[in-house]
């Protein structure tokens, strides 16, 4: 920070100090964008670096905040998804008054060596490999989920299942529909 930023950390110095009126952070969602553009530099630099605090204090207490409710409720969580025979997606429970959204993406990984060598092989079959995988060599799961047993048995040793990031919400009991 630059002797002169320094001076104005409080939005303002001791021999000049802003009025009283000079907008924060917290006003400019209610000044327009011209309003903003109208301000002195100076003061444009000093809300562009406490935004910019704001936004990695934000960032920063968000992950710890995401971390404190994985702690609380991943295993909890992991327990109602193995209740209910799913490895992954959403599934809720309750918690006092709220329902906890607790929701573990799937991620499907594809070995691309495998999945050109079965595109091959059904292209030599003569039938129309477009079918059944995206050009890209990519397997959308809603397509895999839909083979006949014998398609997707040739296709397993391509395929690798991990989870995603867990995801949960708290919501009030009833504000969840």
């Amino acid at each position: 920070m630059s002797a002169f930023q320094s001076l104005f950390t409080d939005h303002g110095d001791p021999f000049m100090p802003f009025p009283e009126n000079t907008p924060t952070p917290d006003d400019l969602p209610s000044l327009s964008a011209a309003e903003i553009a109208a301000l002195p530099v100076e003061l444009l630099a000093i809300l562009q670096r406490e935004i910019d605090e704001r936004l990695k204090r934000d960032k920063a207490a968000k992950t710890r905040f995401d971390g404190a409710l994985t702690v609380r409720y991943a295993t909890r969580a992991a327990e109602e998804r193995q209740a209910a025979g799913k490895d992954t997606g959403t599934i809720r429970f309750d918690d006092g008054d709220f329902t906890v959204v607790a929701d573990l993406p799937k991620r499907v990984d594809w070995d691309q060596d495998r999945l050109a060598a079965m595109v091959e092989r059904i292209r030599a079959a003569g039938d129309d490999p477009a079918q059944y995988v995206d050009i890209a060599f990519k397997v959308p799961e809603r397509k895999y989920a839909a083979w006949p047993d014998a398609i997707r048995a040739g296709f397993e040793p391509a395929r690798t299942v991990r989870p995603g990031t867990l995801k949960i919400e708290i919501v009030p009991q009833g504000g969840d529909q």
